[in-house]
């Protein structure tokens, strides 16, 4: 039976969406499961074993491009039909990817109006479920595929199925461009975030590159931006055992993670993708919530924000500070905080 799943992005979104895969996938041998996502995030849904095909899709690039958006749709709706999909299951509850999955024809089910993040987008669907809000994404996630896909909800803890893509990425060829910077100890610090008041300062990544310096090991600065790139390489002036890395592709990232002693990173996707990995490290929650978003592993710590404002939940920091570029609840967590959190993760490093 073939089902077609919508989750178009973001990357941490995405990856909370495999540990419903992995229940899928298990309870469910009889689904072939095809995937409709972005395509900068296409790498990390080939990763599970248990997607058959990756339907990579950019909704944002031809809506930039008006011209070309029609004839887009038109050649994915042509491709989605000739599937001929059991049904179609919408685990992004908006509107775009409700509508997107109307081109496949077949039935599309998703989340009803007081679970969907958009909840005119239920009006949608054939069929709806309610999952209710207030829990960990990875949870609302798995309680959808269990209601939608009819098989009892797993017990047993989360699970994102990468570890043969994790031993897989440890031989991979991918790791070449990176040199010799994989032959000593490094910690990755993830410091690029879609939000600015997510950001950690600059100062607080230089204070924390000294006890790492002690205990033998560099920081790896990736970025995705040029913005992000101009921080790595004035964190790394100023610290000599601080690398500002090149650009890289999801995957050959992916192939650092797996090598790399630990991660410091605030709630962005490349923190995300190293716990999935199995990667050992520290989360730093400002403005958003831990207990939300989070990575729910044994081997990765989470610090939220002491300040009474947070979470938040907001993009923008609504308090006086912020005009002078202050994000209170980021400058609460101190770089000592995070080193102890730290510190006996990579007592316990293999």
């Amino acid at each position: 039976m073939k089902i077609l799943l919508l989750r178009l992005s973001s990357m941490g979104d995405v990856l909370h969406t495999l540990p419903a895969v992995t229940d899928m996938w298990q309870a469910r041998p009889d689904l072939c499961l095809h995937w409709l996502v972005e395509p900068a995030f296409a790498p990390i849904a080939q990763l599970h074993p248990g997607v058959t095909r990756v339907i990579p899709f950019s909704l944002r690039v031809h809506k930039e491009r008006w011209r070309g958006l029609a004839a887009a749709l038109r050649d994915l709706r042509r491709s989605l039909r000739s599937e001929r999909y059991e049904h179609i299951l919408d685990a992004q509850g908006l509107y775009k990817s409700a509508l997107l999955g109307r081109l496949g024809g077949s039935p599309l089910w998703g989340l009803d109006a007081a679970s969907a993040r958009e909840p005119g987008a239920s009006r949608l669907y054939h069929r709806r479920f309610r999952v209710a809000w207030g829990q960990p994404a990875i949870s609302r996630n798995r309680q959808l595929f269990a209601q939608a896909l009819d098989y009892p909800l797993p017990e047993t803890p989360s699970d994102y199925g990468l570890q043969v893509a994790a031993a897989r990425l440890r031989k991979d060829t991918l790791a070449q461009p990176w040199g010799e910077l994989v032959q000593q100890p490094f910690v990755l610090g993830f410091h690029g975030t879609s939000w600015e008041n997510k950001e950690w300062r600059e100062d607080y990544w230089r204070a924390l590159a000294t006890p790492l310096k002690q205990a033998g090991l560099r920081l790896l600065l990736p970025a995705g931006s040029a913005r992000e790139a101009a921080r790595a390489r004035r964190i790394a002036e100023q610290a000599d055992n601080v690398v500002a890395l090149p650009p890289a592709t999801l995957l050959e990232l992916a192939a650092l993670i797996v090598r790399a002693d630990a991660y410091v990173g605030m709630d962005t996707g490349l923190s995300y993708l190293a716990g999935a990995l199995g990667l050992a490290g520290v989360t730093l929650y400002g403005p958003t919530a831990s207990g939300r978003f989070s990575v729910a592993e044994s081997r990765q710590a989470t610090l939220q924000s002491s300040e009474p404002c947070s979470p938040c939940g907001k993009s923008r920091c609504a308090l006086p500070e912020a005009k002078n570029g202050l994000i209170v609840c980021q400058q609460s967590l101190r770089p000592e905080q995070v080193w102890t959190a730290l510190s006996p993760l990579l007592e316990h490093r293999s």
